[in-house]
């Protein structure tokens, strides 16, 4: 899986899985853009862990159409292509419905939807129309296990994956006849800053528990799947949604 002279876009690639996902395409040979929204010390260490030479880290505020846009021109200008789109970056803001006003639930879905689809479908349109004219490209969506178990506690979280994994689906079938090949990775409980606390708690142990192996699973776990999905010979695997969640919900 090695991605020498190619190109990738990673949102929310300061920490966690993206983070992860940034340094494993730059392990093998790809140049990077790190996508972040205002973290610039996460995205300069971000940057510093990365092999190779050429990579860059581009602030954006991807709930705004017009930047989506001005981005994808942005890394288009300074690569000279771009290769592989990862839409990683999302919330999951807590809004429980019973616990919730009315006012606090209609703020959960704005955000959510917004952040979660609405920005990676601009993304997804203004990089097929890069990659169109430049003979194809790959892209990737981050989803969750969150849209088939449910997410009880931010409903909002668990539609906006769903949809997301829909939305993969439609690309593939759409963007085929350009050879580009777009396709999702579903992970449960990953190992990262924003789950620490959690896991840490007393809900920890029930959470690893979910899982045969007793574990969650770790961002370069994540990273590898997406490698997969990017790499040449997975053609065939357009329109798949691979789950890794350790066995912790079975479809």
């Amino acid at each position: 899986m090695g991605f020498n002279k190619k190109t990738l876009l990673v949102t929310g690639g300061s920490r966690g899985i993206g983070r992860a996902i940034a340094r494993a395409f730059a392990a093998s040979g790809a140049r990077v853009a790190i996508v972040y929204r205002e973290n610039k010390s996460a995205a300069d260490s971000a940057l510093e862990e990365l092999e190779g030479e050429g990579h860059i880290a581009i602030a954006a505020d991807l709930a705004d159409s017009r930047l989506v846009e001005q981005l994808i021109d942005s890394v288009c200008e300074q690569f000279g292509s771009l290769d592989i789109l990862v839409n990683n970056a999302g919330i999951g803001i807590y809004h429980p419905p019973a616990e919730s006003s009315y006012d606090e639930w209609q703020q959960a879905w704005q955000q959510t939807l917004q952040t979660n689809l609405i920005a990676p479908a601009n993304l997804c349109f203004c990089a097929a129309g890069k990659m169109r004219d430049n003979g194809g490209g790959r892209i990737i969506n981050i989803t969750s296990r969150g849209a088939y178990r449910g997410e009880p506690s931010k409903p909002a979280y668990g539609a906006s994956k769903s949809a997301l994994n829909s939305l993969t689906q439609s690309l593939a079938v759409a963007l085929a006849p350009y050879q580009i090949y777009v396709a999702a990775v579903a992970p449960g409980f990953v190992n990262t800053d924003l789950s620490a606390a959690r896991l840490a708690g007393e809900e920890g142990e029930d959470i690893k528990a979910q899982s045969p192996f007793n574990r969650v699973a770790e961002p370069g776990e994540v990273a590898h799947a997406v490698l997969f999905l990017a790499s040449e010979g997975a053609e065939f695997s357009s329109g798949t949604i691979i789950d890794v969640n350790g066995a912790s919900y079975l479809r």
